[in-house]
């Protein structure tokens, strides 16, 4: 059984979401991460009665959706915030400092990695690779790439999106 959680979405809401999305499916239980992809997309993160309803579309068992879920990482159970900060700490960006980036990254949000803000303005995640290790340390705010951070620029590319909000 999917875990219950403190979504804020009425049942009437994910059903006419869902209806959309299951609109582009076969209901084939080799559809399971597409669907799962989609919807949270569509979401910004899988709800649990998201899963659920995934589970009943493909005929599947809800651990067999929430054990997918949970097995890869591009899969959040909890909702992100607005804007996505991704810190690589690749080989590259490790020797380049971005432990420092990293650490003044949580110090401004006031979080650490893998926390959303209270605000739900930001979520702060670290990366295996971003793949730009020419411009280490690098981070990603949504898909934008920043590279060759200091601690400096932290706060450069945090006012800067603070003054976009």
């Amino acid at each position: 059984m999917i875990p219950l959680a403190t979504d804020n979405l009425t049942q009437a809401d994910v059903q006419d979401k869902l209806k959309e999305i299951f609109s582009h499916y076969t209901g084939d239980r080799q559809e399971l991460i597409p669907l799962l992809q989609e919807s949270q997309d569509k979401f910004r993160y899988l709800p649990a009665a998201v899963m659920r309803e995934i589970a009943r579309f493909l005929h599947i068992s809800e651990s067999t959706v929430y054990g997918v879920s949970t097995f890869y990482a591009q899969f959040k159970l909890t909702p992100l915030g607005k804007k996505v900060i991704r810190v690589c700490r690749g080989t590259a960006c490790h020797v380049r400092g971005s432990g420092k980036v990293l650490s003044e990254m949580e110090k401004q949000l006031g979080i650490r990695a893998g926390e959303t803000t209270s605000d739900m303005e930001y979520t702060l995640e670290t990366i295996a690779c971003i793949g730009a290790c020419a411009l280490a340390p690098t981070m990603t705010i949504d898909n934008e790439t920043h590279g060759k951070m200091t601690t400096k620029k932290v706060a450069e590319v945090l006012g800067d999106r603070n003054k976009a909000s």
